[in-house]
């Protein structure tokens, strides 16, 4: 991984970092509400605002490092087409020529089929470490939590 990829990678994760601890101080900050203290409706509203901004800000941090590791999997494949890392069902379409697999998986994306990705996902993972010359059970990894922010980050940037 060459320093300009480090320094735009560590940029974009101090972006994140900094709107999560933003979110957290919103979630986390106290009003004061005179001596009624009463804590109305208001108060509840807020504090699930500052709760979704803060899950929103976990979810988009999320969403960039994913995209920057698929984007640098297919860099390294000689895929090509690396920008559709960013855009929602063509990155999993990414994922699917990265990994050799049929292009008609794309149907599970459909919500009634949706589930059939706990099969899916695995799979189309394990034919992205074998791309990346790695062991196959790699993929498997994705299925299991905390351990799946793992799995990107080491077939893009492991050597």
């Amino acid at each position: 991984m060459d320093t300009r990829s480090v320094q735009k990678l560590g940029l974009m994760l101090g972006l994140a970092l900094a709107g999560l601890m933003v979110a957290a101080g919103a979630l986390f900050a106290q009003e004061n509400e005179g001596a009624a203290g009463a804590d109305g409706a208001g108060g509840i509203l807020g504090k699930l605002d500052g709760v979704v901004l803060f899950i929103g800000m976990f979810a988009l941090a999320g969403y960039i490092y994913k995209s920057l590791a698929l984007q640098t999997i297919s860099k390294k494949t000689s895929i090509g087409d690396a920008w559709w890392a960013w855009i929602p069902i063509l990155d999993f379409a990414l994922m699917l020529k990265i990994s050799k697999k049929p292009m008609w998986w794309l149907i599970f994306l459909i919500p009634p089929l949706f589930i059939a990705l706990i099969v899916i996902g695995p799979l189309v993972w394990m034919g992205i470490a074998e791309a990346r010359m790695k062991p196959n059970w790699w993929g498997i990894l994705i299925i299991v939590p905390f351990v799946n922010i793992i799995v990107p980050g080491y077939l893009a940037w492991a050597d």
